[in-house]
């Protein structure tokens, strides 16, 4: 009885700090106060109304036959870690998220602490994740010709141009000699967004094919900062888009 007394005052408080942070854009300083009240608003509305939270919408997740060799998960961390999620225009924290990459699901954690849900994607703007930021790319929103799909993506970059991973598994299957056996096989596949398209990558040539405007100069950059994209693909990326962004000011 007691949470049901206090949800319309949390509920208040909520919106009015919703409405003065739109109200105040117009200064910046004012603007980020008042997102950090209205972020420490949501955590206590989430923790006073348990089971209520909005977050809990989403269809119920099962993990999968054990008989599957290795895990679904990014990084393949299958215990549940404090995670941060926009979800439906509000910021949660310390959530504990699973990232399902088989499925392309973010899992959530019930409040009793043993039911399992996966986020409605719709929902889901963005989420940050073992030190990743992962956005939510709906290519309905794109143009026919932007070149990727819908999904969460590890944006790596973000510029004028962005680099992005798409972190994926899949399921193998080989013949043994007594069963067939089955494993997840982990995939990544990287995209560069230029002028609204985004281009795969598969490495240092084809990167240079995309930014070909400026190719002498990168070329140059990559031979003097010694960057080695056989070996650090995603660092390279970054450091390549990085200067690319600074020679076309």
């Amino acid at each position: 009885m007691r949470r049901r007394t206090y949800l319309p005052l949390i509920w208040g408080i909520l919106c009015l700090i919703a409405s003065q942070n739109s109200f105040s854009q117009t200064t910046r300083a004012d603007s980020s106060s008042q997102q950090n009240a209205l972020n420490g608003t949501v955590n206590f509305f989430y923790t006073a109304i348990g089971k209520q939270s909005p977050l809990y919408n989403g269809a119920e997740y099962n993990f999968y036959d054990p008989i599957i060799t290795g895990n679904a998960y990014y990084a393949d961390v299958k215990a549940f870690t404090p995670g941060t999620v926009n979800y439906n225009g509000i910021t949660f924290n310390q959530v504990p998220m699973l990232y399902d990459i088989y499925s392309d699901d973010v899992v959530v954690l019930l409040y009793n602490h043993f039911t399992k849900f996966t986020l409605v994607k719709e929902k889901v703007t963005s989420f940050d994740y073992l030190d990743h930021h992962f956005i939510n790319i709906n290519a309905d929103t794109l143009a026919a010709n932007a070149g990727i799909t819908s999904g969460y993506y590890d944006e790596l970059y973000r510029g004028r141009s962005q680099v992005l991973v798409k972190r994926s598994k899949n399921i193998q299957t080989t013949a043994g000699q007594t069963s067939i056996e089955s494993y997840f096989n982990p995939a990544k596949t990287y995209y560069l967004r230029k002028n609204n398209i985004y281009y795969t990558i598969t490495g240092k040539g084809s990167m240079l094919d995309v930014l070909k405007d400026k190719k002498k100069q990168l070329q140059q950059y990559i031979r003097t900062s010694q960057i080695n994209f056989r070996k650090e693909p995603e660092e390279a990326m970054v450091k390549i888009a990085s200067y690319y962004d600074q020679l076309s000011k």
